[in-house]
């Protein structure tokens, strides 16, 4: 039998936007040259690179001359942790003859990165090997096991006079809770006036905002950070990054990221009523189906805001992996949480161990996230392949455990 497939892993990727893939055959044909020459299909080439840095500044509510092209969301952001590195180094030779004793340790000592313990590897890992390497120190603050989220008085407790930088992810990609990033700013804006007066290196605010944009309206200027990741593919545009910073990259990527990011400074609202709606209804007919006892939603937090398309559940009961699953999903395509940690098998999320989640709990998680095509009836379709890969995982324990029985 044929079963048509439902795609539910929109955190880890997008398809690109029928209305983006339209764009792709003019700029081939036409925007061929390098945007550095003169002639017609150079100065097409630039013209889109230019349109590309306006869509996406107004985007997130920068001006074109702040944003950079990079070529995805980890070198975005390692861009901004060797950028805190450089003007942490910077600072201290600066203002090396600053008064106090604040100024004095920190002009001799190692530069301190702040980072959440739920963030992306594209953060953890390379401040864990700077870390190894004698280069940096690195405080990596727990989040609270009743939100979800960072708590910024934690988060400002955690700065040394030696900080250079914090960066704390918009949103999460497993549980799509939503970090108080605007708050955190503003108070790192008042420490650093301070700072500044003692000669101390300003800290500097980043948030990889890859999961929200596309999903909520996302301005820099609100937010009142230094540097936001952007990932194309998570918002329907192609695998292409940019920082809240300029330079050569892939033409037809530029266009592409282009026309993504104008559908969403159109349609934003909409494309979140809509992913809310569906999430909603998916939640609903997960509790009808499997009942409010064994099923535990670990993306819901009291008080804290979250993604309005992310879904992460666990299905209480023995052999119920994530992973087995989804294994025994005929229609269903998703994950059971970021794709990078994809193949740890009974391994559950660190980040969901993070959040309070207990591990029998975590080890059966399964991450949903609905995107702008999906619809009730696709959810529909995936709460009955849930259904049936449940109840044949459980048919298959109970044989098994009446073969060892009657010996065979």
């Amino acid at each position: 039998m044929y079963y048509s497939k439902v795609y539910m892993d929109y955190n880890a990727t997008t398809p690109m936007a029928p209305e983006v893939i339209q764009t792709v055959t003019e700029a081939m044909h036409e925007a061929w040259g390098n945007p550095s020459s003169s002639y017609t299909a150079g100065r097409k080439a630039k013209e889109i690179i230019n349109k590309a840095r306006e869509s996406l500044a107004q985007m997130v509510g920068g001006r074109p001359q702040d944003i950079i092209f990079t070529s995805g969301g980890t070198e975005a952001n390692n861009l901004v942790i060797h950028t805190a590195l450089r003007h942490f180094r910077e600072s201290r030779v600066l203002g090396q003859d600053g008064p106090g004793e604040d100024h004095k340790r920190a002009a001799g000592a190692t530069p301190h990165f702040i980072t959440s313990n739920v963030e992306h590897d594209s953060v953890r890992l390379p401040l864990e090997h700077l870390v190894k390497e004698h280069m940096a120190e690195a405080t990596f603050v727990p989040v609270s096991k009743i939100t979800g989220q960072v708590e910024v008085d934690d988060t400002i407790a955690a700065i040394r006079p030696t900080t250079c930088l914090v960066s704390i992810m918009l949103a999460n990609n497993e549980t799509g809770v939503i970090m108080p990033i605007s708050e955190l700013s503003q108070r790192i804006q008042i420490l650093n006036q301070n700072r500044m007066a003692l000669g101390l290196p300003r800290i500097l605010m980043h948030t990889d905002a890859a999961q929200m944009i596309g999903k909520g309206r996302v301005d820099g200027q609100d937010l009142g950070v230094d540097y936001l990741t952007i990932v194309g593919h998570k918002f329907y545009a192609p695998r292409i990054g940019a920082l809240y910073v300029q330079g050569p990259g892939h033409l037809i990527c530029f266009l592409l990221c282009t026309q993504a990011a104008e559908l969403v400074n159109k349609n934003c609202e909409d494309y979140e009523a809509h992913m809310k709606e569906v999430r909603d209804y998916l939640e609903e007919r997960l509790e009808a189906s499997f009942g409010k006892q064994r099923l535990h939603f670990n993306s819901r937090f009291p008080g804290a805001k979250r993604l309005c398309n992310t879904c992460n559940f666990s299905i209480r009961g023995p052999g119920l992996q994530g992973w087995m699953v989804l294994s025994h999903c005929k229609t269903l395509l998703a994950s059971v949480g970021a794709a990078c940690h994809s193949k740890k098998g009974d391994q559950p999320s660190s980040i969901l161990l993070s959040c309070g989640i207990p591990y029998e709990v975590a080890q059966n998680a399964l991450r949903l996230s609905v995107g702008r095509d999906t619809t009730k009836e696709d959810v529909d379709i995936v709460v009955e392949d849930l259904k049936q890969s449940v109840a044949q995982l459980e048919q298959n324990r109970v044989t098994q455990r009446s073969g060892v029985r009657t010996g065979n």
